[in-house]
């Protein structure tokens, strides 16, 4: 885009936790404080798509960040974010070089809002995000790493991918999708001493993922994080974002709910996910049912502040819509 540095910058919204704003002020306080460290950021970056596809291929092997996704490290250094590949503070990721069958540009946006969402209406422990801007105008989402203590100290992390030993050497291409979401709470199960309060957090994770059309919540995109007591607890929610506003005809979910081909009466019926196997899969988690019904009840309690979160949110209008009514087309499924 032309003009000047900030021309092309959202006026009068918050560009992480997506609140009012002065004009001219693109993030607010408590953005300053959570994403920044108290530190005002300039939301521009001094350096456009093209660098950061140079810094990416120069970095490749070299920086530590897991998934297949164009990314880079960054640090602040002077209330700027620069590229790293040491001791990097954030992730950023741009629009993606693949175009997918709808909305690839708002894809930024897209996890922007689905983490916003998770974190300040359902209460779910998210890694700290916002947007900030190449030089020439494009967006591209940050997250805050959260695998390290406030000095810097690494914490260690695993996804269940590597908790439960898979892998392209033990489980083939298609490791990541090599399970069932009732798997995921016997690994939790394994490796977690808080597990009955753990699993509740699982559930609803789950089934925010579904709820948000979030077709490819794979293994990968579940992770356990060392606390500071030395034991194991879920770590915040990563990687969120509805993927079915831009792949339409994906599954609805990345993974079966169910161990041994199992359906519920329901799932015969109706060839998709329904409360009836949400309430089933609680009942394999060993949660009491009245816990997952509040869990599930919350989504459709929501929907006005969903709604406009929504429309706060940095997507396009035809994007706004998708979000929309696949959102609502969930809440109808686990309604009933």
């Amino acid at each position: 885009m032309n003009g000047t540095p900030i021309d092309f910058l959202p006026q009068g919204i918050c560009l992480s936790a997506l609140l009012p704003t002065k004009r001219g002020t693109f993030y607010s306080a408590r953005a300053i404080r959570e994403l920044w460290d108290g530190h005002r950021v300039r939301p521009v970056l001094d350096f456009n798509k093209r660098d950061f596809l140079t810094i990416q291929h120069e970095s490749a092997g070299r920086i530590s960040i897991s998934g297949v996704q164009d990314k880079i490290s960054l640090r602040l250094h002077r209330n700027r974010l620069v590229p790293t590949e040491k001791r990097g503070d954030y992730i950023l990721k741009p629009v993606p070089l693949t175009t997918y069958p709808q909305f690839t540009d708002d894809i930024p946006a897209n996890e922007h809002l689905t983490m916003q969402l998770a974190q300040q209406l359902f209460g779910m422990p998210t890694a700290r995000n916002g947007l900030v801007y190449f030089a020439d105008g494009e967006p591209a989402y940050i997250t805050r790493r959260f695998d390290r203590t406030e000095v810097g100290v690494p914490l260690a992390q695993e996804d269940f991918c590597q908790l439960s030993q898979r892998s392209p050497d033990t489980s083939g291409q298609n490791y990541k999708y090599d399970c069932t979401y009732e798997e995921t709470g016997y690994i939790l199960k394994r490796f977690c001493p808080s597990y009955p309060i753990e699993v509740e957090k699982l559930f609803r994770l789950v089934a925010f993922n579904y709820v948000f059309g979030n077709g490819d919540a794979h293994l990968k995109n579940f992770s356990l994080l060392e606390t500071p007591l030395g034991d194991f607890a879920l770590s915040p929610a990563y990687d969120l974002l509805a993927t079915s506003i831009h792949l339409p005809d994906e599954s609805r979910t990345a993974l079966d709910f169910f161990e041994g081909d199992h359906e519920t009466p329901s799932f015969q019926r109706n060839g998709f996910y329904k409360r009836e196997d949400f309430m089933e899969l609680a009942k394999r988690f060993g949660m009491l049912p009245q816990r997952a019904d509040l869990a599930l009840q919350a989504f459709g309690e929501s929907e006005a502040q969903v709604l406009e979160l929504v429309q706060r949110s940095l997507l396009s209008s035809g994007a706004k819509a998708a979000y929309l009514a696949i959102y609502r087309d969930r809440i109808r499924a686990i309604s009933s």
